[in-house]
């Protein structure tokens, strides 16, 4: 049975800590744009801030199109699924916005994911839940989790920070979304930290 709740604490909170991925849902405002749906992990890159208030550390590596989406209309879900355990889905529906690295507030939120920092680190996504509620989960399967993947960060941890502010501007879909959306700033801003 779906429940609905005023906020994210106790065993909610918990949940939402507790999962290695977590999944992200984005869509521009035209009626033919292209709907995001995105994989989330790498440990501690997720914080729950608040009761009401979460944040992930967005990093290089693909598009921008969650960046893009919420820069024009702010809307997003979240999504955990318990794959081991009692079942659940869980969402998050909210209002978002990218803090970008030269934004003031960029040295407020970085501390908070001091263990996942590091190069390649583009963005912090800061997201004001509206809606917090669960379902069954009875259809989702049992996966086992095995470990973190240590391609992503090795890979951005060989580059500097130049080096990785070229790469941004080399990738397609950084700058602009796929509908035309402005993404991600380029060139990308030096880190206010």
């Amino acid at each position: 049975m779906a429940k609905r709740y005023e906020r994210i604490d106790g065993r909610i909170r918990t949940f939402i800590e507790e999962q290695p991925v977590f999944f992200t849902a984005t869509a521009p405002l035209t009626d033919d744009g292209h709907v995001n749906l995105s994989p989330k992990g790498r440990a501690g890159t997720l914080v729950v801030i608040d009761d009401l208030t979460l944040a992930y550390l967005d990093f290089g590596g693909s598009g921008a199109e969650t960046i893009a989406h919420l820069r024009e209309n702010g809307r997003i879900t979240l999504m955990w699924c318990a794959f081991t355990g009692t079942p659940k889905v869980l969402r998050v529906h909210g209002r978002g916005e990218p803090v970008f690295r030269d934004d003031p507030r960029w040295g407020a939120y970085i501390h908070l994911f001091a263990d996942a920092d590091g190069p390649g680190a583009r963005a912090i996504v800061v997201i004001h839940a509206e809606r917090v509620s669960d379902a069954c989960g009875f259809a989702v399967p049992f996966m086992d989790y095995r470990e973190e993947r240590t391609q992503h960060a090795e890979h951005l941890g060989r580059k500097s920070d130049e080096e990785f502010a070229a790469y941004c501007e080399q990738k397609d879909h950084v700058g602009v979304s796929l509908d035309g959306l402005p993404a991600l700033p380029l060139p990308l801003p030096a880190r206010a930290d």
